[in-house]
């Protein structure tokens, strides 16, 4: 008989069982991992230097990060932030470091740092961890012949166990969540939610590394047949969602923050359009397509002498500005003096709203990501614990949470376990 069973030894198992071994070292504490090696996940994240957390101290700000469990989050936030992450690794000598863009690593570059820190924890608190041990079916006890205890049964395929308390820390996990609906929870429907788009277009076909700040927008139809805008007008369909940041040209199509948030951000409105749908990116975040026609016309009479392919007029990578001139029409020699107001517009229109169609998505790097879950509406966010059955706990992408890329995913596991390890202890 267990005190507490953890199903799932990845982030948010290890960090709950070593928080709530800490707080009461009486309590007989197992984790149970269907693999042969735990952590797998911590391992790969990150280009494998594991992207602990993200720094941003403010729970008001670090809830928008989150598509799913934007609202549910900010009260467990305030309660336990990525500044307690960074405080609980460098209480046990492993201190993090700031990238430019807000993310947070070990100082050591490796996540074989942070998986030795919660293995030697797990060991030094008595925790047992048990491998090779697929859960196979869960049950209150008192669910099943012989005397109740009170409590769960939990069935692997190696042996049955009994404890008091269960939490279940297996992230996306289809078998898990089938026992949990047996039990009466309801699952939100898993869909990709960290993805890149692929797309198949001249425009970008031959520059692949090339980034852009730029703002992309996912819009409610098709582009025009061919990779070039036909209409001197540019385009008015309406935008369905939005992202601005980095974008980064890819072999398959298109990757980078901006690409990334649409996909977090869409998850669901974009799996149900079959990952074919149609984007507009504006190159020039900063500028609308009349401004950028007047630009435009400016330089037409400041460097009339110029090929246009050659001229750096407006801040692009320069095989981006080519391959948009070319779209629109300008053969490789035509000067600014000769090029025609219709030209001009339709540059505008390449560089403001340049629309490609997606045709399918590739996974981000080896990091994968889903929307669904376990209703939030079906859990206790002050404790983590189940509103249906007592005594049964969840934490991390069990339920449905899930982030944009960044560190934000790990921190709604570290908030998650150690919020549910302090309901555990204390309930």
């Amino acid at each position: 008989m267990y005190d507490v069973l953890i199903i799932g030894g990845g982030a948010a198992g290890f960090y709950a069982a070593i928080h709530i071994a800490e707080a009461d070292s009486n309590l007989r504490i197992a984790i149970l991992e269907r693999g042969k090696e735990v952590l797998t996940k911590v391992k790969v994240s990150g280009g494998g230097r594991c992207n602990v957390t993200h720094a941003e101290f403010d729970p008001n700000e670090l809830v928008k990060n989150y598509p799913r469990g934007q609202k549910e989050l900010l009260g467990p936030f305030h309660s336990y932030c990525s500044g307690d992450t960074v405080a609980f690794f460098e209480e046990r000598g492993i201190p993090l470091k700031m990238e430019p863009d807000g993310r947070m690593f070990p100082q050591s570059n490796t996540s074989q740092t942070i998986i030795d820190c919660f293995v030697k924890e797990a060991e030094r608190l008595g925790v047992q961890v048990l491998k090779n041990s697929s859960v196979t079916d869960i049950r209150p006890v008192g669910a099943e012949p012989g005397p109740s205890e009170g409590g769960w049964s939990v069935q692997s395929i190696r042996n049955t166990y009994r404890t008091k308390k269960l939490l279940i820390a297996t992230g996306s996990n289809p078998k898990i969540w089938k026992l949990l609906e047996n039990l009466g929870h309801t699952v939100i429907g898993p869909v990709p939610s960290l993805f890149t788009f692929n797309i198949q277009d001249d425009r970008i076909a031959k520059i692949p590394g090339v980034s852009a700040d730029a703002r992309v927008m996912v819009v409610s139809k098709k582009p025009t047949s061919g990779s070039r805008l036909q209409s001197l007008k540019c385009s008015p369909n309406p935008v369905l969602l939005e992202s601005e940041g980095p974008l980064l040209i890819t072999h398959w199509g298109m990757s980078g923050p901006a690409i990334l948030k649409l996909s977090a951000w869409g998850a669901k409105l974009l799996h149900g359009m079959r990952y074919k749908f149609t984007i507009r990116v504006n190159w020039l975040p900063d500028y609308h397509s009349d401004g950028v026609l007047q630009l435009l016309l400016k330089v037409k009479e400041v460097e009339s002498k110029k090929t246009i392919l050659r001229t750096h007029a407006v801040e692009l990578p320069k095989r981006l500005w080519i391959n948009l001139a070319k779209a629109s029409g300008i053969a490789e020699d035509l000067k600014w003096a000769d090029v025609s107001k219709s030209q001009l517009q339709d540059l505008a229109c390449q560089l403001t709203q340049c629309e490609f169609s997606v045709d399918g998505k590739s996974t981000f790097k080896e990091e994968f990501v889903t929307a669904g879950g376990v209703d939030l509406r079906e859990i206790n966010f002050k404790t983590y614990e189940s509103k249906i059955l007592p005594n049964l706990y969840f934490a991390g992408e069990v339920m449905d949470v899930d982030a944009i890329t960044g560190g934000f995913n790990f921190q709604n596991a570290w908030t998650g376990a150690y919020i549910a390890a302090k309901g555990i202890v204390g309930g």
